[in-house]
């Protein structure tokens, strides 16, 4: 699997492309801004979808117009959505399911906890997973109650960490990592008593 990237928008935000490089078909993941340079990212390659990541402003921004453009169906989990945003759909998601681009099946992956609709895409061949704002090389995604950083702890536990080393995590802000050089960091993290925290959280603290 090909992917590219572009941070768009003011923050900003990485969006993805992934190109079956034996097909060239395509698809789009977390259109969050500038959907000029989204489109141009797939020049030479037949888009097939746009996946979602999690339906927080700065990922589905561009979504509308991007839709429009493509005239491709649009996946994501059900939810809940963030803050009662309504996201329609073509295809909802679920845990297990597979999603075809090209050649390329990647596998769905709830991993609820800085969103309860946040969904990672795991392409099992080349060990690649596309996780949002799951986590980042420095630490979890921001979590916004007690009960969102523990369904954080447990989709680290139960998802994340059934990967292998050689996974590629490409998330949505900041730059790729390979998961096995912060495991480490991660099972300490995780041995740690955490309380009722919640919030920005490194693997450090």
């Amino acid at each position: 699997m090909h992917v590219l990237t572009r941070a768009v928008g003011p923050w900003p935000m990485n969006t993805y492309a992934l190109i079956c490089p034996q097909t060239r078909q395509s698809a789009v993941v977390d259109p969050g801004a500038e959907p000029e340079t989204i489109v141009q990212m797939l020049t030479g390659t037949t888009p097939v979808a746009i996946l979602i990541t999690h339906t927080h402003p700065d990922h589905i921004g561009a979504l509308d117009e991007v839709r429009a453009r493509l005239r491709v169906p649009v996946l994501a989990h059900a939810g809940p959505h963030w803050g009662g945003v309504r996201v329609e759909a073509d295809r909802w998601l679920d845990h297990g399911d597979a999603v075809q681009v090209g050649h390329i099946t990647l596998r769905v992956h709830h991993t609820p906890g800085h969103t309860d609709d946040m969904v990672c895409y795991y392409d099992n061949d080349s060990h690649q997973a596309l996780v949002g704002d799951t986590l980042f090389e420095g630490g979890p995604g921001k979590t916004w109650s007690p009960e969102g950083f523990r369904r954080t702890l447990q989709t680290l536990r139960d998802v994340v960490l059934s990967w292998p080393d050689d996974t590629i995590c490409y998330p949505g802000h900041g730059p790729a990592f390979r998961l096995g050089d912060i495991r480490p960091a991660i099972e300490r993290f995780l041995a740690k008593e955490h309380g009722d925290f919640f919030g920005d959280a490194t693997w450090e603290m």
